[in-house]
């Protein structure tokens, strides 16, 4: 289904009967979307292209070069052609002109009797306006027919079969960089040339493509590449209702997925709290098909603001989901207790594990999705990383101790991170009867293991480094040893405790640390395990 006639097809119409075709018949296939009478001999900004224009020369007369100019004009607008009725203005044409219109292959149409242009445009924009309709409620009905395929299949391969039949194209689908389809089928050396050809842009446009998004993300490439030449209008309508329905049948599929994962997830509750086995958990990690997490797993727990109660959290986990791989993440999630947990199992650096995660979730909170939902997320605490996927509970902890933490900020509050409470998390702890040894190891056992195996004498270091508040100068004088040594502690320090130890707020917790470990066990020097 086409909605434009060509020129050879417009020459069988009743009035073309007499016509002559004077020049450019090669260009007979040119398409004509429309027609217009033209008498000025200034056209360049009038035009859009595959119009087949009428004249009787009036604006040229017999000036030649004016004639060659408008004629360069319409090749250049890619006009369909040009008609021109011979007689009160225009007696003959220049060979000039029949060259040119030769050279590039454009079609000129002489009347030898005068002709009624009126009747000749009525004519073809008829044809054009019903072919047009007829193309619209074809497109109808192709669409109505995909919407109901959609409601009994359940894979994608009856949609391309049914667009191919339909349009008589050739349709190729890349779901991955492993996996193409194609319909219909081909041997290996006409697969070749199809995927060779899709990459050739050229000017008859053979061939289209239309990215398939699931949740903003490019989840498939559909192609068409036509037999016939260029592609219709109806067959670029067509690609894009087939991509949309596509679309619809890969939301869905994952969305059912997702629901059977919901309904599956008391594993990942265990998990959190700490009560499955190893044996267990590792079976469910490799049902999941998550392979290697030897650098490390966060607990995140998302507190819903309390006035949203239509969160869809099925449709949440699967944009997160898909949102977190983009970062390095594989993601698992669960509700509890009115919170929304997820759990990341961190697949790339540790080192950069931190500024991924954060600006994951910077993503996820300025999304349109995000702010529809009345800010989902009230309170976001991400807990410490635990290298032990056993150890999640660990991580979970602390990130509901961060919630507890920023209850009693301002809200809005910009500390999400465990890693980034400090102080905070020491008068979290003076409000409540807890062992302070946990925090205290968390900041300083790296120091106090390193001293042990190496006699490093770090924890002295460390204590006199901030005891003068950063001056090396007067540091070394106080340790008795020369700069380069001090340095070089200096420099194994920032490798155990972090580059940003010196960070006021940081710095204020490990000084207080210290005082904690001074007052525990500086008399023994010792810390049982």
């Amino acid at each position: 289904m086409k909605s434009y006639f060509t020129v050879q097809e417009v020459l069988k119409r009743k009035h073309f009967v007499a016509s002559e075709v004077a020049a450019g018949i090669e260009g007979l296939h040119r398409p004509v979307k429309w027609v217009h009478i033209m008498e000025v001999t200034k056209i360049k900004q009038l035009l859009k292209g595959n119009e087949l224009i009428l004249s009787t020369g009036v604006g040229w007369k017999k000036n030649e070069q004016m004639f060659i100019s408008f004629l360069e004009q319409l090749i250049e607008c890619k006009a369909a052609g040009l008609c021109i009725e011979i007689g009160t203005y225009t007696s003959e044409i220049p060979s000039e002109v029949i060259n040119i219109a030769n050279q590039h292959q454009f079609p000129i149409i002489l009347f030898h009797q005068e002709v009624p242009f009126i009747e000749i445009t009525q004519d073809i924009h008829s044809l054009l306006i019903n072919q047009h309709y007829q193309m619209i409620s074809d497109l109808e009905n192709y669409s109505q027919k995909l919407h109901k395929m959609l409601l009994t299949i359940d894979h994608y391969e009856p949609i391309l079969h049914f667009f191919h039949q339909y349009t008589d194209l050739q349709v190729i689908i890349k779901l991955n960089e492993n996996e193409t389809f194609f319909v219909p089928e081909a041997n290996m050396k006409r697969k070749r040339e199809l995927l060779s050809s899709l990459s050739n842009d050229a000017a008859e446009r053979s061939n289209a493509k239309h990215v398939i998004q699931v949740l903003n993300r490019n989840y498939a490439e559909l192609f068409v590449v036509s037999p016939y030449g260029q592609l219709t209008e109806f067959d670029l309508l067509a690609l894009d209702r087939t991509a949309t329905a596509l679309a619809q049948h890969f939301l869905r599929d994952l969305y059912v997925a997702e629901k059977k994962r919901v309904d599956e997830a008391e594993w990942i509750i265990k998990w959190l709290t700490g009560e499955l086995a190893e044996g267990d958990l590792l079976h469910h990690l490799e049902e999941a098909n998550v392979k290697g997490f030897a650098n490390g797993s966060i607990a995140c727990v998302c507190r819903p603001n309390p006035k949203n109660h239509s969160v869809d959290f099925t449709y949440l986990k699967m944009f997160l989901k898909t949102l977190f791989e983009q970062h390095g993440f594989e993601l698992f999630a669960a509700e509890r207790r009115n919170d929304f947990i997820l759990v990341l199992i961190n697949k790339r650096s540790v080192h950069t594990w931190k500024q991924r995660l954060e600006e994951g979730f910077t993503r996820f909170l300025n999304t349109d999705y995000s702010k529809r939902q009345n800010s989902f997320v009230h309170l976001l605490g991400i807990g410490k990383l635990v290298q032990n996927v056993l150890d999640i509970h660990k991580s979970y902890q602390t990130a509901l101790e961060t919630i507890k933490v920023q209850e009693k900020l301002e809200p809005n509050s910009s500390i999400h991170f465990y890693d980034d409470l400090h102080m905070y998390r020491v008068l979290s702890l003076i409000q409540q009867p807890k062992d302070l040894r946990d925090v205290m190891m968390e900041y300083l056992e790296p120091v106090l293991t390193y001293d042990r195996q190496y006699n490093g004498k770090l924890m002295e270091t460390l204590k006199i480094y901030l005891e003068c508040n950063g001056s090396k100068q007067e540091t070394a004088k106080r340790l008795f040893v020369v700069r380069q040594t001090l340095y070089h502690r200096i420099e194994k320090l920032e490798k155990l405790l972090g580059g940003d130890f010196m960070e006021p707020k940081k710095r204020m917790a490990i000084e207080f640390m210290i005082m904690v470990y001074d007052y525990l066990f500086s008399k023994t020097d010792q810390i049982s395990s």
